[in-house]
């Protein structure tokens, strides 16, 4: 009776055991190596960034660039400007005005100018301008050009009469014009003035 005894305590025990060992064994909850690495105690250093490059790695462009060569630099007193230059250049072109036109315009775009004044004058013609209303003026594109030549380009939309004189006798026209306009200045420059270098046809 007692071997026997003995023997249901042994498997009672052994019972008891196994499930012990297997609830203690089993992964319960987060264990310490599920957590991430701990972050090392040294800081990471940033990489070197060039002084033109923004917080977010991109290089700057557009009036950004221009800014950060000149940080006075304001496009709406800028593009204020650029509208009393167009109806200035319209006007002295017409007129034949080449000393006007010296002042503002780059040689290349003042050679051109000057070919055409040539032979209107060769044609014995002349010719006025009146700007219906002031004309339109919107920022198209604006860079830094190597260190310090910020070149910004400026759709124009203009709406403008044309008399002109010739031998076939007196003309009036009313124009619609679209044109993309480039100037440049040299940002270190004490000179204020910008300089029309290009001149293209736009979409209206």
């Amino acid at each position: 009776m007692q071997v026997l005894e003995l023997i249901i305590f042994a498997g009672l025990a052994a019972i008891v055991l196994y499930q012990l060992y297997s609830v203690l064994g089993r992964r319960v909850g987060r264990q310490p190596e599920d957590q991430p690495a701990a972050a090392s105690a040294t800081p990471v250093r940033a990489p070197d960034r060039p002084l033109d490059v923004e917080a977010d790695g991109v290089a700057l462009t557009g009036l950004a660039a221009v800014r950060s060569k000149d940080p006075s630099f304001d496009v709406n007193r800028f593009l204020s400007g650029a509208k009393s230059a167009y109806e200035m250049i319209v006007k002295s072109f017409a007129a034949g005005d080449r000393a006007t036109l010296r002042n503002l315009l780059a040689p290349q775009v003042m050679a051109s100018f000057d070919t055409a004044i040539a032979q209107r004058e060769a044609e014995d013609r002349t010719e006025t301008v009146e700007f219906l209303h002031p004309p339109r003026a919107d920022l198209e594109k604006a860079e830094v050009v190597g260190a310090d030549l910020a070149r910004l380009t400026v759709r124009f939309l203009a709406e403008f009469r044309s008399r002109t004189k010739g031998p076939e006798g007196e003309a009036v026209d009313d124009r619609r014009t679209a044109e993309l306009w480039t100037f440049e200045r040299n940002l270190k420059s004490r000179d204020p003035n910008w300089m029309l270098v290009h001149v293209d046809a736009a979409e209206a």
